[in-house]
């Protein structure tokens, strides 16, 4: 009786074993592939490269515990690119068997590949543009394709109708989230069943990219697939399903409706605000013509800003710039802690004109920063000029600048992770500068006390008061120096050469200090002599292979981390190789540092280092400036 007993047992599971996994191979579909056809490749380093970031993007979804990944091992004649995306409703591990069965199909093309199922899709180019738009290709493979069932509904108009209406509005939701994906479901009463729908967009595509997918995934399904129980549609851009089978749990599904009422609800808002806006532009318009009259004729009478704050509310709000609410000082003036009016907490910043061209240049740089809006960019929130005093109010980062956090009062406070994503986001702020602007600006004095970080550590750049256009046309201009030595490129602070690379430069420095713990300028000295600065030394250890040694002792990194570590000293190094032309852009650090940490053949050249009698140099000024980057009073430094 036992025997049979346990036989029985082991009947059911296999039979619950195999069902299940009927069930997931029925969920997960082959819904599409695609290969490349684009021949001008070194064929062996490629298909050795492609490995090598297979591997970096199933790592990514396992260490991050991620459903998107990229990765990228670069090359010359060599180099790929590769992504991948799950849908919202599988587990990390699900995912990662999802990719893994996308890679096996892809091996046998050789020139790039996109592959497409119920669950996941899987996507590798020799090239990094679909990144951003899925359609650049450089062959002409890759059309959009629906996949219908082959039963149809039992009631076929009345299912054609709510299904047809229901599809409708995933198309205008989904990219009307933050996320670009929607999970729903919808009753349809006269057959007594539920019809479950997701849709998706590739992450990181506009929204308007999205859109124009999704409008082609409703017209596919629509007019090819009703009334038809279920339908898929893939292509490179967007992935959308419909079934009235589950294919997701009711809980992971949302109530797109608030979507869709929420969207009209902010534009609705959108317009208001713009009304008001255009109001108070009309009235400081005409107050600052009533001024230009009044007291002379230059004036800021075409000067715009955020919002205008009188100097008598600014100075309530810092308690008259009261002694205790300093957050900082600078040789160019002081930032205070404001309350204003409606409780909102704020930083000050309060300057005094020392020069004939001070007004001149609060304006221009109030022009500058004021439609910058960037996460890792410190937001202006409004100004005032009155008299010889002007005043920026910008946003308040409780945390301070992110010196204090290296070898200040809080040093030791930071683990490895939020160094990283510090690191990160300085990247981002910085390409976004760069990169990403209708006009390239150049912040000439990025230093880790001008990184400000906000409750969760996330790193803003402040001090814009030395950012300048620069010409599309021009690879680097001659110009003064404006800059913080020590952290400053050696052809701008001996040669005045400017170009988007000194910002590069002073970037590799700060992911040296903050992996450190360590001032770029601290020395060590041995018997009264010296012996490296942090650069220098960073550069000896890793011709030895043993950079690891310039990590801050206070962080304890596990095997992974402490690699992890050593690669993005390595892209600092990167960014202070010279010649300044070999350096990385900005925005291949952030994709170093995002896809795997992988820069291919790329080698990491000797950087120049200022020898020790150039420590002190004169640049503009009859006044010396050291490498520490102090500076005397009367030099010139930025409003921020």
């Amino acid at each position: 009786m036992a025997v049979l007993l346990v036989l029985l047992v082991l009947l059911l599971t296999r039979s619950a074993f195999s069902q299940s996994n009927d069930q997931d191979n029925n969920t997960n579909v082959l819904t599409g592939m695609f290969c490349g056809h684009d021949a001008v490749i070194i064929l062996p380093n490629f298909i050795k490269n492609r490995n090598s970031t297979f591997s970096q993007l199933r790592m990514q979804l396992l260490s991050k515990r991620a459903l998107y990944a990229r990765a990228q091992v670069l090359g010359e004649g060599d180099s790929v690119y590769a992504a991948a995306q799950c849908r919202n409703y599988l587990s990390v591990d699900q995912c990662v068997a999802c990719v893994d069965a996308g890679v096996s199909k892809m091996v046998n093309c050789k020139f790039g590949a996109f592959v497409s199922f119920d669950n996941c899709f899987v996507r590798y180019e020799n090239y990094p543009d679909f990144y951003q738009d899925p359609y650049l290709r450089e062959d002409s493979t890759g059309t959009p394709a629906e996949r219908c069932g082959n039963q149809s509904a039992s009631q076929p108009t009345q299912f054609s109708q709510v299904v047809d209406g229901f599809l409708s509005d995933i198309r205008d939701a989904t990219p009307k989230t933050s996320n670009l994906y929607v999970a729903s479901t919808r009753q349809i009463t006269s057959e007594n069943a539920t019809v479950y729908v997701i849709a998706q967009c590739v992450q990181n595509i506009t929204h308007a990219i999205c859109q124009n997918c999704m409008n082609t995934a409703y017209d596919k399904l629509v007019s090819n697939c009703l009334p038809n129980t279920e339908g898929r549609f893939f292509d490179m851009g967007c992935f959308a399903r419909y079934s009235d089978t589950p294919f997701f749990n009711a809980n992971q599904s949302i109530d797109i409706q608030n979507v869709l009422r929420g969207h009209s609800s902010k534009v609705a808002i959108i317009v208001a605000a713009v009304v008001g806006v255009v109001l108070i532009f009309l009235f400081l318009r005409s107050y600052v013509l009533y001024r230009s009259c009044k007291k002379s004729k230059k004036t800021e009478q075409d000067f715009e800003g955020e919002v205008h704050y009188s100097y008598s509310d600014l100075q309530l709000a810092t308690n008259n710039f009261s002694e205790e609410n300093v957050l900082g000082k600078g040789a160019f003036g002081e930032v205070f802690k404001a309350v204003l009016g409606d409780n909102n907490v704020v930083a000050v910043k309060k300057l005094q004109v020392r020069h004939a061209g001070g007004k001149e240049d609060f304006e221009n740089e109030v022009r500058l920063i004021s439609n910058i809006h960037h996460r890792n960019l410190l937001r202006l929130l409004g100004w005032s000029m009155e008299g010889s005093y002007l005043l920026l109010v910008l946003e308040y980062m409780p945390n301070g600048s992110l010196d204090q956090f290296l070898w200040g009062s809080k040093r030791g406070t930071l683990n490895w992770n939020q160094r990283y994503e510090i690191i990160y986001g300085i990247a981002r702020g910085l390409a976004h500068l760069h990169d990403e602007l209708h006009v390239k600006i150049i912040h000439r004095d990025i230093k880790s006390s001008n990184i400000l970080l906000g409750d969760d550590f996330k790193p803003k750049i402040a001090d814009f008061g030395l950012a300048r256009f620069q010409p599309e046309d021009q690879s680097h201009v001659s110009t003064k120096f404006a800059g913080t030595l020590g952290y400053t490129a050696p052809e701008y602070a001996l040669q005045g050469i400017l170009s988007e690379k000194v910002d590069i430069y002073s970037f590799g420095i700060v992911i040296l200090e903050i992996i450190s713990g360590k001032r770029s300028t601290e020395v060590k000295y041995d018997s009264h002599h010296l012996i490296d600065y942090l650069l220098e030394n960073t550069w000896k250890l890793y011709e030895k292979k043993v950079h690891i040694k310039i990590i801050d002792e206070t962080i304890k990194l596990n095997r992974y981390e402490q690699e992890h570590a050593m690669k993005v000293i390595e892209i600092a190094l990167l960014c202070t190789q010279s010649p300044a032309s070999i350096r990385p852009t900005m925005s291949e650090v952030v994709l170093m540092l995002q896809e795997g940490l992988s820069f291919g053949r790329r080698q990491i050249t000797r950087p120049t280092f200022v020898n020790d009698q150039d420590r002190r140099i004169y640049i503009g000024s009859s006044r010396p400036k050291d490498i520490s980057g102090k500076q005397k009073k009367d030099n010139h430094e930025g409003i921020f």
